[in-house]
């Protein structure tokens, strides 16, 4: 049995509501699978397979266990292959053994999950491999789906990736329209600074926006929309003085001209935003 744990995420409660929103759960007629209740003998037993139809990174499985052992404690099941590796086409992932009826009405929400989950990981590889700097960071953002986000940087991990704020709460950041409310970049910095907040990150569109940023007290910049030429030029007039991100304009094409400039940092929106979904399948057999 998995012993899966994310700080901050509550696994039973995602299952759970997971489940409840798809059986209706609340709503007139609702509460059940009137599919399987109706079609499937109730003390019927399947054994099933996972596998993957792609070559893909593998994030999620202990997320589909959880969601076939809360519909029966006492399936069967063997996780196949470490998260974060990448496998065939083909390969097994999964093999279950239980209740058909339970298999049957966990099966669209387990399999959402890794299919949503395995696809971030393995988009973020993607990006590590074009990137192809060790010396230089592949980050996310927090452009994740409302209730996913804690799911979704844990496969960013495992793609080989590393998260950037986990909220609002872990560090300031600092962008255009704080600037406009506070009328500078340094302005808007030195009032974290003033409030106490230990991590401030800035976002900086132009080199003449570094020092004032520096001088207030930012603790990491976001060179914001530049090409690799300013970036160079931006993280020589920096010196290490803090840690640079490079942010904006980021894709499989660009990424690598991006990390070679000294960037400490690369940040992609799209690894959460827009990774397309694994095709994975699970094929079920009587017992």
């Amino acid at each position: 049995m998995s012993t899966f744990s994310l700080e901050g995420f509550d696994l039973a409660r995602f299952v759970r509501d997971t489940l409840a929103e798809d059986l209706g759960e609340g709503l007139p007629g609702g509460g059940r699978d009137v599919t399987s209740e109706s079609v499937i003998p109730a003390h019927a037993r399947f054994a099933g397979v996972m596998d993957s139809r792609d070559a893909i990174v593998v994030a999620g499985l202990p997320v589909a266990e959880a969601f076939f052992r809360a519909l029966d404690p006492d399936m069967r099941i063997e996780l196949l292959v470490a998260e974060g590796a990448e496998v065939e086409p083909g390969a097994d992932l999964m093999r279950l053994e239980g209740n058909a009826r339970a298999m049957l009405t966990a099966e669209r929400s387990a399999l959402n999950t890794v299919q949503h989950l395995s696809g971030v990981a393995t988009l973020v590889r993607e990006y590590v491999r074009a990137m192809d700097n060790p010396a230089c960071t592949l980050l996310d953002t927090r452009k994740t789906i409302p209730g996913l986000r804690h799911l979704e940087k844990y496969a960013v991990r495992m793609g080989g990736g590393s998260n950037h704020r986990m909220g609002l709460w872990d560090a300031a950041m600092i962008k255009d329209n704080h600037v406009l409310v506070a009328g500078s970049v340094g302005e808007a910095v030195r009032r974290a600074v003033e409030a106490g907040v230990e991590e401030i990150i800035c976002e900086v569109d132009r080199l003449d926006q570094i020092e004032p940023a520096l001088a207030a007290g930012a603790t990491r910049l976001l060179l914001d929309n530049m090409e690799p030429d300013t970036l160079r030029e931006a993280v020589g007039v920096v010196a290490r003085r803090v840690p640079t991100e490079a942010s904006g304009g980021i894709n499989l094409q660009t990424i690598k001209a991006k990390a070679a400039t000294g960037v400490d940092y690369v940040s992609v929106g799209r690894l959460t935003q827009s990774a397309p979904a694994a095709d994975i399948g699970l094929d079920f057999t009587p017992l």
